[in-house]
């Protein structure tokens, strides 16, 4: 039988619970639930109780809970979850951010033989063990900055053996650090410059091949795809959407980063995302208000190529859901820096705090499909992250230089 351990901690000055808000749609900052002079009493990994410090104190104490008693300013909110990453990966793409910076685009610099299939060959070179202790290096990286759920994509194998090697880093990688890695099979990133067939051939061969190893090894349960002039087009990923969901995985898109189209491929296919969309316009935003699937922003991408943001703003007017990522990877958005850029694209977009902060939590976990987290109240994980601030609003004001001094993973400090 697993012992039961109480932990109580505070007084807190705030806690942002971030609880009894919409999903889908604008959000105000008179929305959001914040309780002042706070305690959040935890049972193992999970909330108990979060309310006035001085009201659960008592119990706190009767059930022989661990104090944990804290003697400066804090505010309280949900852990952070990135849900658009790709941080398994090896070698540095400086040179093609010298190259856009001199004037090449992103399309030209991949043409030229740049772009993605450079960090598939350096990817392929490296070990599965070196694959995995980068990012696992990452990984902790941020989750010392308050993400404490994060999401990495394969897509840089392009083979079923390299996608393979991918992936089973990003579960050996979970192995040495507390966050939760949410592995995402991206195979389908672009058609792999050594592979002698055309996309559609090589998305069959993906599918019949690498599919059923992901299933067998519980290697994921996602299976994204890049929808763009460069990559895939809606045709081609027809067949081969159909057969991840024949085979149960869910289904996420980079959608409408470039050119329009992908939107239109997450409604086809009930996607859970669809990510970027920053050359989303009225058509697409309105077919994802009324859709389920997550709009994400990667503001992380707009800064790294120097383009326009997701049309965040106009998707939120609109009635749709907005989670954001950082799109951490080594090309377009190597500063993996998720609180900086939401906090910019707040800025950009004129979104509230209370837009910003769900869009990095419960927003980003339902992205996800995880509804276990990114809300403080009874029975979610204990994933909750510290600020020494007296007010929330520094949060965001200060643009992702106020980090978190402390964060609890699963009820224990990490």
């Amino acid at each position: 039988m697993k012992t039961i351990q109480y932990t109580f901690i505070g007084p807190i000055r705030q806690v942002l619970t971030m609880a009894n808000l919409t999903l889908k749609g604008a959000l105000r900052d008179e929305d959001l639930e914040i309780i002042q002079e706070a305690g959040i009493l935890l049972k193992n990994d999970k909330i108990h109780q979060i309310g006035s410090y001085w009201d659960i104190f008592p119990e706190a104490q009767s059930i022989g809970a661990e104090m944990v008693n804290l003697k400066a300013d804090f505010v309280a909110m949900p852990g952070m979850v990135d849900c658009h990453t790709h941080i398994c990966f090896a070698g540095s793409r400086a040179q093609d951010y010298a190259m856009r910076n001199a004037g090449k685009s992103y399309l030209e610099i991949a043409k030229s033989g740049g772009g993605i299939w450079e960090s598939v060959t350096q990817t392929r070179k490296a070990s599965l063990e070196k694959l995995a202790q980068l990012t696992a290096q990452r990984a902790n990286r941020h989750l010392k900055d308050g993400i404490t759920t994060i999401e990495v994509k394969s897509g840089y194998g392009l083979s079923v053996e390299e996608e393979l090697k991918m992936l089973r880093a990003i579960q050996l990688a979970g192995e040495s650090t507390e966050a939760d890695l949410i592995a995402t099979c991206l195979a389908a990133h672009i058609r792999p410059r050594d592979f002698e067939g055309n996309q559609r051939e090589y998305l069959k061969n993906i599918s019949d091949e690498l599919f059923p190893i992901l299933k067998s090894e519980n290697l994921t349960n996602r299976v994204d795809a890049f929808i763009e002039d460069t990559a895939f087009s809606a045709e081609d990923i027809q067949n081969y959407f159909e057969k991840a969901k024949d085979l149960g995985f869910d289904i996420t898109i980079h959608a409408d980063q470039f050119h329009v189209g992908g939107s239109q491929v997450a409604m086809d296919f009930g996607a859970m995302s669809a990510d970027h969309l920053e050359a989303s316009t009225g058509k697409e935003i309105a077919l994802l208000a009324n859709s389920d699937t997550i709009p994400v922003a990667l503001p992380g991408a707009s800064l790294g190529l120097g383009v326009g943001f997701t049309p965040a703003r106009k998707l939120l007017d609109a009635g749709a859901s907005l989670a954001i990522g950082s799109d951490w990877n080594p090309g377009s958005a190597p500063m993996g820096d998720l609180l900086m850029q939401a906090s910019v694209l707040g800025t950009f977009q004129k979104l509230s705090n209370a837009e910003v902060l769900a869009g990095i939590t419960f927003r980003a976990a339902a992205a996800l499909g995880l509804q276990d987290r990114g809300v403080l109240a009874f029975g979610q994980l204990a994933d909750f992250i510290l600020f020494p601030t007296a007010d929330y609003r520094e949060i965001t004001y200060q643009q992702g230089r106020l980090k978190p001094s402390i964060v609890w993973k699963r009820g224990e400090r990490v």
